[in-house]
């Protein structure tokens, strides 16, 4: 099923991965205060030099295709493993670290922010995999069984990707 891509604006075929540019935590700050409060890059933030939040990609995969549902979310980290992340940025070696889901995922009734998750680290430049407790949660058990490709392009479509 071809969509438009948002970024570039050329037609693809092959279903995209969704993501979090910033965690909830930065549309909560008033605009006014983000600059002094928040430090972000595309894969870390601290807020207030005492909340650490990493930005990893949350997989659900497909009950009918070999491939993967991606959702590039951000979770929480306590300080110590937030550094020890950032000194092992690119190591599979480290964790895996607990950390609550600071991302809405507005496709699911209920919200998913604060479910608890484990963040997986990975080596080959590659984002951590975000792993959800396994609970009676609709996204712990859509990651947990895997959802169909058209679920996943209902979740596509639900974000405005055409």
């Amino acid at each position: 099923m071809p969509y438009q891509c948002a970024t570039c604006g050329q037609t693809h075929d092959d279903l995209p991965d969704l993501g979090a540019q910033y965690p909830d935590l930065w549309y909560a700050i008033p605009e006014a205060e983000r600059a002094d409060r928040m430090k972000v890059t595309s894969d870390t933030c601290i807020v207030d030099g005492d909340t650490f939040l990493i930005r990893g990609v949350l997989q659900i995969p497909l009950t009918d295709e070999p491939e993967v549902f991606g959702f590039g979310v951000w979770v929480s980290q306590k300080k110590e493993n937030f550094h020890t992340y950032l000194a092992n940025f690119d190591s599979e070696k480290i964790g895996p670290f607990f950390g609550w889901l600071c991302t809405s995922i507005r496709c699911y009734e209920g919200g998913t922010e604060h479910l608890k998750t484990m963040a997986h680290f990975r080596a080959g430049n590659q984002r951590p995999k975000i792993i959800v407790e396994p609970t009676d949660h609709p996204l712990a058990i859509d990651q947990r069984e895997g959802i169909s490709l058209a679920k996943a392009w209902e979740m596509v479509h639900f974000y405005g990707v055409k």
